[in-house]
């Protein structure tokens, strides 16, 4: 039996309301140990109100411990929560103070009910599951002459006119079918890049950059330049005083920072490509979310000398579980690509890349686009207005303008990792990125930086989630 009333008069928040209660009658025992709280649903019937308030209540409780969620069962309350007994008083060597018996102890929250700002997490429900599942089946049933021969190495042709004509449409970018290698990902792009350019061997890379791409790199032989960031993006003095034959950058927003390198910064850094003989990688990972001010053309877009490498994804957008990324290459590299021996070049399974391509030419890639871009834009505006009316003006905002994820310098004399690991303890994750750099240094000036994501999170889970970093990093 679970029976709760809410005040007629009281000033807080409903969602905080109906916590307190709910809390209250577990820890007393009137909600008895390992019983199920009513779906959201029956909860919003019951009290007339909107689900949004019991959303928020119910992340509450599981993560301080007081509940726990069994996956297409429900919410269940945690039995290490015992009732309150007596408090008795005790005098020892002078000291009085009190200890209780039986007193209900906060429980570690269980890892998989953390509130996790994962910065690489996407929205699961907003996935197309039946739309793409129609599209498979409809790839199968359309190439079943072509099921017995393996495809092109360099990806299907006419997925790679269809990309092409997206780029051009949405990024800016100027190229041509031949020009695209649709590839399993970020590292197997990176690898074809350093058989390409075999005689390019010192490589620029920002710092702190993408540590899978250095890798990389560095697994191939190559020696890696750290450049410092500004509030540009990447050092462009620095760079230009460096012997970097290639460099790799995410100018639409960088990774971590979340920087946005300006229109002049562009092309300032095409003319020493262009000066040197050497070669950009433009990494557009998430160039699709934008929220303020007009789109920057892609470096690749600008570029007249036929410098700049540029890659993108379908995971950021679509799914990550599809393993599928396409590279856009000069076209003086061309005749090197068709040159290079086909065991080391091998393209996505082509009925997911028979999928894509209908997914394309279809429009769903199209509508998906609008639909996730508005979500993600609703939850970025979210996220925001929760910092900004809890943290308030311990915090500072950078690099939330475009992306999936925002970075947080936090105004405490504190590290990042201590941020990170109290913030555990009150059942929040969020991220220091400690392996994006190659020599951190924290200057005794500048304030701790930690990353949010927030695409993976609800509405109701992103308020849950600020208001316990609010416990953990402000109200010791």
């Amino acid at each position: 039996m679970f029976d709760i009333l809410l005040p007629d008069q009281d000033d807080r928040p409903l969602y905080q309301q109906l916590y307190m209660l709910i809390r209250d009658q577990i820890r007393s025992g009137s909600i008895a140990n390992g019983m199920r709280l009513p779906s959201i649903r029956a909860l919003q019937v019951q009290l007339n109100i909107s689900k949004t308030p019991i959303e928020t209540a119910y992340h509450m409780l599981v993560a301080e411990g007081y509940v726990v969620s069994i996956p297409r069962s429900g919410l269940y309350v945690e039995s290490s929560h015992k009732p309150f007994t007596a408090v008795h008083h005790v005098e020892d060597n002078g000291f009085q103070g009190k200890i209780t018996s039986n007193m209900p102890k906060r429980t570690p929250v269980p890892p998989a009910e953390f509130i996790d700002f994962d910065p690489t997490a996407l929205a699961q429900h907003i996935f197309p599951a039946r739309i793409w599942s129609k599209t498979l089946k409809e790839a199968l049933e359309n190439h079943l002459d072509r099921v017995g021969k393996y495809g092109d190495a360099q990806g299907e042709y006419e997925l790679r006119l269809a990309v092409a004509d997206y780029l051009r449409a949405s990024r800016g970018v100027n190229c041509l079918a031949e020009q695209i290698i649709i590839g399993s990902g970020m590292a197997y792009s990176i690898g074809i890049l350093t058989k390409l350019l075999r005689d390019i061997h010192r490589v620029a890379i920002e710092e702190p950059g993408y540590n899978l791409v250095r890798d990389q790199f560095v697994l191939n032989g190559c020696s890696i330049l750290p450049i410092p960031l500004n509030d540009k993006g990447i050092s462009l003095t620095e760079l230009e005083a460096s012997e970097a034959q290639l460099v790799y950058v995410t100018p639409s927003h960088q990774f971590p920072t979340g920087s946005i390198m300006p229109y002049p910064e562009r092309e300032r850094l095409l003319e020493w490509a262009a000066a040197r003989n050497a070669y950009i990688i433009e990494d557009d990972y998430d160039g699709e979310f934008r929220y303020l001010g007009k789109p920057i053309p892609s470096l690749q877009g600008l570029d007249k000398h036929g410098r700049v490498i540029y890659i993108g994804t379908f995971s950021k957008s679509l799914t990550p579980a599809l393993r599928m990324n396409y590279m856009v290459i000069p076209p003086k590299l061309i005749a090197q690509l068709s040159a290079m021996p086909h065991e080391l070049i091998f393209a996505p399974s082509r009925l997911e890349q028979w999928a894509m391509q209908s997914f394309i030419e279809q429009g769903h890639w199209y509508r998906h686009i609008r639909k996730v871009r508005n979500l993600y834009r609703k939850k970025h505006q979210h996220l925001i207005k929760l910092i900004q009316t809890h943290l308030g003006c311990h915090v500072e905002i950078t690099g939330q303008n475009a992306g999936l994820h925002i970075q947080l310098a936090v105004k405490k004399p504190k590290t990042p990792e201590e941020l990170v690991s109290s913030a555990a303890r009150a059942g929040v994750k969020v991220y220091d990125f400690q392996k994006m750099w190659m020599h951190r240094k924290q200057h005794s000036t500048e304030y701790p930086k930690v990353y949010l994501g927030f695409a993976g999170l609800s509405l109701a889970e992103m308020e849950s989630g600020i208001r316990l970093l609010q416990e953990a990093w402000f109200e010791d």
